[in-house]
């Protein structure tokens, strides 16, 4: 069988480039799209595939074989009007097609199958660009209608599509996104150099000294950053700091110009220079990790931290009681009382927070990229077939 893959998103992403490694700054829909491109690469030397990009492939993705090709050229309105005319030309030599990015081109000639990881701009439209929102909405819908199958990752985001958009409940299926299997013995001694290692690291490179609670994620408003910066100024131990990792998104002002206004520029500090090496050891050595997200596709961060050894903290909303399940604390995320008082109960705990790391890494066994591909890959397999 032939399977045709847009992999847009793998190679233009929203944040540019690493200035060291020169590679992409993936996150959300990017991220996803490397991750199930690498492991497809690896899982399956049956089928070819041909993965449709407007550059080069960045060096970190799989090379070129007798069966995974890459299709490069540039144009304007690339996945809407490029990618179609190039799937028109090759439609009787591809069986199935699959735009892990959100959208599908105009046109494929072929049975398709779109991922759609949320449909947080339905609920939460005044907090992105009217661009945006308008894209989403149409171009979105349009890719949904059209989509013979729709993967999503998580049964609170199928819920919303076949609510919000009537869409037959057989032809929306769940795979859950994977995780990178790094999972540490806490009680290792490995484990505790790493942690040692990585603790003089945070000093000496990015000035972090005392105790930190940890929040990695895009500054945007759907993230409630600022209520948790105002949960910030309510907790009990008034030496805990609070390190907020991500790239600037939009709509950012009142996330930034909030520790002033809660009165706790000294103890709130943000990092927007951490690249993955780094990022590790952010996790290992933070009291706790939060996520205080309104609204998420699968709340991928979660896993994350808990592979790490990091205890947990996030809203009770969406799909991330999913993602999290017993292995994590849950809050209100509207209500800064509740995310403090969450807090005090965790930092104050250790025999708590000891149960929540053995717990998080049992949760993220769970989840690995190779199953995320597998499960696609018989997604497609299926349509194609038929």
């Amino acid at each position: 069988m032939v399977i045709g893959i847009n992999g847009y998103e793998a190679v233009v992403p929203r944040f540019g480039f690493d200035k060291e490694t020169g590679l992409p700054n993936r996150v959300g829909s990017s991220e996803f799209c490397f991750q199930l491109l690498t492991a497809l690469s690896i899982i399956d030397k049956k089928n070819e595939y041909f993965i449709y990009l407007p550059t080069n492939p960045a060096s970190d993705m799989p090379e070129e074989s007798k069966n995974w090709h890459y299709v490069v050229f540039s144009g304007k309105l690339w996945t809407l009007l490029g990618l179609s005319k190039k799937l028109l030309e090759n439609k009787n030599n591809i069986d199935v097609f699959f735009s892990p990015t959100h959208y599908l081109p105009f046109h494929t000639g072929m049975p398709s199958v779109v991922s759609i990881l949320d449909v947080s701009y339905l609920h939460f439209s005044g907090l992105f660009k009217k661009k945006d929102l308008y894209q989403l909405k149409l171009w979105g819908g349009y890719s949904l209608r059209k989509a013979k199958k729709i993967i999503t990752i998580s049964n609170s985001s199928r819920n919303d599509i076949i609510k919000e958009y009537g869409v037959a409940g057989e032809k929306v299926i769940v795979v859950y996104p994977g995780i990178k299997s790094e999972i540490e013995n806490s009680k290792s001694e490995i484990n505790s150099k790493l942690k040692m290692q990585n603790s003089k690291i945070l000093k000496e490179k990015f000035d972090i000294k005392g105790e930190y609670i940890l929040f990695v994620g895009t500054l945007q408003p759907r993230k409630n950053i600022e209520k948790l910066i105002e949960a910030m100024s309510m907790i009990k131990n008034k030496n805990l700091e609070l390190i907020i990792i991500g790239k600037k998104g939009w709509m950012y002002e009142d996330i930034l110009n909030a520790p002033a206004k809660y009165e706790v520029s000294d103890r709130v500090k943000f990092l927007d220079n951490v690249n993955d090496e780094d990022l590790p050891g952010f996790y290992k050595n933070a009291v706790c990790f939060v996520l205080p997200s309104l609204y998420e596709g699968f709340g991928l961060p979660i896993l994350e931290a808990m592979q790490y050894g990091c205890p947990v903290l996030a809203s009770n909303v969406s799909s991330l009681p999913e993602a999290g399940a017993e292995a994590a604390i849950y809050f209100d995320p509207q209500n800064s009382e509740d995310i403090a008082e969450k807090i005090d109960k965790v930092t104050s705990d250790e025999k708590l927070r000891t149960e929540m790391v053995q717990k998080g890494y049992e949760q993220v066994k769970k989840f690995s990229w190779e199953k995320t591909a597998r499960e696609t890959l018989k997604v497609l397999e299926e349509l194609g077939k038929k």
